[in-house]
């Protein structure tokens, strides 16, 4: 489901997915709005074979609620509230997907990262076995594919939770092919430096060893030692991951989000994201920057992700 269904580079993305037949869309609006939309642009798509609903007025509003106001009722939330918020495009897409009528949703051309996944966050549950939700960006080099987290929900993680981050990391490398070797980053390489951020970082990574010791992974680890052999071989010689992490796990939402951004524009990557892990349906996020292409992998992303849920 694409909740932005009016949005004119969701309706172009729209009309590419169409022609590539991978997946079934539900767009979010009012049909007259969106017909006229398309129009306009002279987009070539056939609107019959998309399904079109207006949360504003539809037939799914009264049920919806009521599936919302059980979910939140313990936190103070009155039946006319849960009425009035399945009228928001985040939480009706949220409430279709809790309902079996969407496998996934990809949000956030107009609105916030929040706004797009705080329905999630209070509707889907997570995965068996997984305790946080967090993010990656899919950052596509023109050499490779690096995976970096979590870059849009935890602002300041513990170690336990950067722990929980880079094992969703891993899974979600994987998932897509990728040979998971992790790099939890920091400041300081191996044992070189003291800190209480380099030592959360340190524990962080203990944890992940003890839960999964065949992952692949190092910490803590600066990012140029992570990512280029030659300063690998004089920092961290024996390291299995230093030199060639294809996981990159930041230390905080500050590092991680402006980390990423500097890859993406220096690095001229591309940068699909943020991708949301643990739960158990994927609701993924759009930058307010993004363009009909980047709507379109990430549409594919998720519906990749759909699937191996």
């Amino acid at each position: 489901v694409l909740p932005e269904g009016d949005d004119e580079r969701i309706l172009e993305a729209a009309a590419r997915l169409q022609l590539l037949n991978i997946v079934d869309l539900t767009l979010l609006g009012d049909a007259k709005i969106i017909q006229l939309k398309c129009d306009q642009k002279g987009l070539q798509i056939d609107l019959s074979k998309i399904t079109i609903l207006n949360p504003e007025d539809s037939i799914h509003n009264e049920s919806f609620a009521k599936t919302l106001f059980e979910a939140r009722k313990h936190k103070g939330m009155t039946e006319t509230a849960a009425l009035d918020l399945t009228r928001d495009v985040s939480y009706y897409g949220t409430l279709m997907i809790h309902n079996g009528l969407a496998d996934g949703m990809v949000s956030g051309a107009i609105h916030t990262t929040m706004h797009t996944i705080k329905p999630a966050l209070q509707i889907i549950k997570t995965k068996p076995g997984v305790s946080i939700v967090s993010s990656v960006f899919f950052m596509c080099l023109s050499d490779r594919v690096s995976v970096m987290g979590d870059c849009a929900v935890n602002p300041n993680p513990n170690a336990e939770e950067l722990a929980e981050i880079a094992i969703s990391s891993a899974a979600s490398a994987e998932a897509f092919g990728i040979k998971a070797k992790v790099a939890m980053l920091s400041y300081s390489s191996g044992s070189s430096g003291i800190g209480e951020e380099v030592e959360k970082v340190r524990k962080a990574t203990e944890i992940v060893k003890a839960r999964f010791p065949k992952l692949k992974i190092e910490g803590p680890i600066q990012y140029d030692a992570a990512v280029d052999m030659s300063v690998a071989k004089t920092k961290l010689p024996n390291s299995d991951v230093a030199g060639q992490a294809s996981v990159l796990i930041f230390p905080d939402l500050q590092a991680g989000n402006i980390g990423y951004k500097l890859v993406e524009r220096f690095a001229n990557a591309k940068a699909y994201g943020p991708l949301t892990q643990g739960l158990s349906k994927p609701v993924n996020d759009l930058s307010r920057g993004c363009s009909a292409e980047d709507i379109v992998g990430v549409v594919a992303i998720t519906a990749i992700q759909a699937h191996s849920n």
